[in-house]
């Protein structure tokens, strides 16, 4: 009997360990990508790891921009129970890393070379003093237009080079008796117009404005030169524009009604969902002026610190992430480019080899910035300190000349 007692102690103890090695070979993941591509692009990274014995415990939590998933994440890790993995953006990173929060990532970077193949830019978030903290899944950049083919056609055809050509071209759009720009007025979407048209004035003043806070070019007479073209371009959107949500002004341009949107490269998985053509359909071109300089902003995944039965699988995780492979399959769904500039560009349509060798053009040259407009500039309070300015400006709450100073005023309060 007491054989017996001890050879079924042994086998609990061994199926015990058993457990505990199935549930340290586990990372769970807490992200927003609940829409259908997203989810169908994450599973790639899901059964890449079910292959390496590693299961995934899935955390949606769904609202776009994160803020929710923010919510769910500073209450676990308030318990002392973080997850391994959190899809994050920009300066939330950083702000997570400065309270020590986060794992160290080191190991796999140095094996894979990192540095060598992830843009220096993107590295400001990836790293946090000289060690790897997060891995970047992509990078969305900003500063796009979207044309309706038909009404460019009708116009001549030819892309606007530069900012009279553009103001041409709406107004031809404007004779054709279509919508100019299709325009979705909550402030994140004025921000990134606002983006682009700072941008086309200069990548020196563009740095010096939104990543220097250089008060001297916020208020400077380029930057009244910059709100004077919002004012423009608020002539040539609806009047029910207000409120509007991006997708739906994508779907403006999509079915006839508004010749062209300014919108980052996620636009483009509606005009693809819709069956629409690159090339055939629809046009996609930098804005102009900022031909060779790309805006950008990057979904990562930061790693927790973790239990030491842990670590494993979640360097296998960030290994994973960066892999060539997942990198094509996931950014061909999302409409983005590869977070590494060695990805070949073969499975992506015309906008993402575009989109591909732009990144990679702007990596090189230096040319590539965190946008103001999606929080890689700045901290979220000087974001949104200047969301506010450009929004009552856009609206017509404000004169150019007075934007200016409310520009340098909230700037200088929030920083």
């Amino acid at each position: 009997m007491k054989k017996l007692m001890n050879t079924v102690a042994a086998a609990a103890m061994l199926l015990g360990t058993a457990t505990m090695a199935r549930a340290a070979e586990n990372v769970e993941v807490l992200h927003w990508w609940t829409s259908g591509g997203e989810a169908t692009a994450l599973e790639v990274l899901k059964k890449d790891l079910e292959s390496k014995g590693i299961t995934w415990s899935d955390m949606p939590v769904s609202g776009g921009g994160g803020t929710e998933a923010m919510t769910v994440l500073r209450a676990r890790v308030t318990a002392g129970n973080p997850p391994t993995a959190v899809q994050m953006l920009g300066f939330d990173i950083t702000d997570w890393a400065k309270q020590g929060a986060l794992g160290n990532l080191d190991e796999v970077a140095a094996k894979e070379k990192w540095d060598d193949v992830i843009p220096t830019a993107l590295q400001k978030f990836s790293k946090y003093d000289g060690h790897w903290i997060a891995a970047p899944v992509n990078v969305h950049s900003t500063n796009w237009i979207w044309i309706n083919k038909a009404a460019l056609d009708k116009a001549g055809g030819k892309e606007p080079a530069n900012w009279d050509e553009l103001i041409a071209l709406l107004d031809n759009f404007k004779a054709q008796g279509i919508i100019p720009i299709a325009h979705g007025g909550v402030p994140w979407e004025d921000a990134t117009i606002f983006d682009a048209v700072v941008l086309s004035l200069g990548n020196d003043f563009y740095k010096s404005a939104f990543i220097d806070l250089d008060p001297a070019a916020l208020g400077s007479d380029k930057m009244k030169e910059a709100f004077d073209r919002m004012t423009k371009l608020r002539t040539y959107v609806d009047d029910n524009f207000s409120g509007r949500d991006w997708n739906l002004a994508s779907a403006m341009v999509i079915e006839n009604k508004a010749g062209l949107q300014f919108m980052g490269d996620w636009a483009k998985g509606e005009f693809i969902k819709a069956g629409k053509v690159p090339g055939k359909d629809f046009v996609c071109m930098r804005f102009p002026g900022t031909q060779g300089s790309v805006t950008f902003n990057s979904d990562q995944f930061a790693m927790f610190k973790v239990s030491e039965a842990q670590l494993k699988p979640q360097l296998v995780m960030a290994s994973a992430i960066e892999s060539p492979t997942f990198q094509s399959a996931f950014n061909v769904v999302k409409g983005s480019a590869p977070a590494r500039t060695d990805v070949p560009d073969t499975a992506f349509d015309d906008c993402g080899k575009k989109a591909i060798k732009d990144l990679a053009e702007a990596n090189k040259a230096g040319t590539l910035f965190g946008s103001m407009a999606h929080g890689h500039a700045n901290p979220a309070a000087v974001k949104n300190a200047i969301y506010d300015v450009v929004t009552r400006e856009f609206n017509g709450d404000l004169t150019s000349e007075e934007a200016v100073k409310e520009l340098v005023a909230a700037v200088a309060a929030a920083k």
